[in-house]
């Protein structure tokens, strides 16, 4: 399979279509998911080509990894969890729908179940924990 540099993902990146973005570094970013299963959703991304780490080289799992950790701490912090939910997808059959190597980290509460997928988060809730994230970024 072949990357597909008009992704969705590949878009954010080249700021063709906007994102609230929590953090960013020379590897990665982390942006808010616009269909948040739970508060605070965040999505991890390589800033160079992948469509999912079956194809991924070890420094940009390393890289993403890194990344993935700092946005879990932070999700910790931000929305007092009691833990990190974190999914990855890899080609359609394993659930990818967008092909560019991406992580979701989620933070959860003792007894919470998941929001349902593919609903649009409020926008203005959303920049409200994107806030919460970068703040709490700055206390780690």
């Amino acid at each position: 399979m072949t990357y597909d540099s008009d992704n969705i993902f590949a878009k954010i990146l080249r700021d063709e279509i906007p994102s609230t973005r929590v953090y960013e570094d020379a590897d990665t970013i982390a942006f808010m998911d616009i269909m948040p299963r739970s508060d605070g959703h965040v999505l991890v991304v390589p800033k160079t080509p992948c469509r999912n780490m079956l194809d991924a080289t070890a420094e940009q799992m390393a890289a993403v990894m890194k990344t993935v950790q700092l946005m879990s701490r932070a999700l910790m912090v931000a929305f007092e969890a009691d833990g990190i939910t974190l999914q990855q997808f890899n080609e359609t059959a394993g659930g990818q729908e967008v092909f560019h190597l991406h992580f979701h980290v989620l933070a959860r509460h003792e007894g919470d179940r998941l929001g349902a997928p593919g609903k649009m988060g409020d926008q203005v809730v959303i920049s409200q924990n994107a806030d919460k994230i970068r703040a709490s970024i700055l206390d780690l």
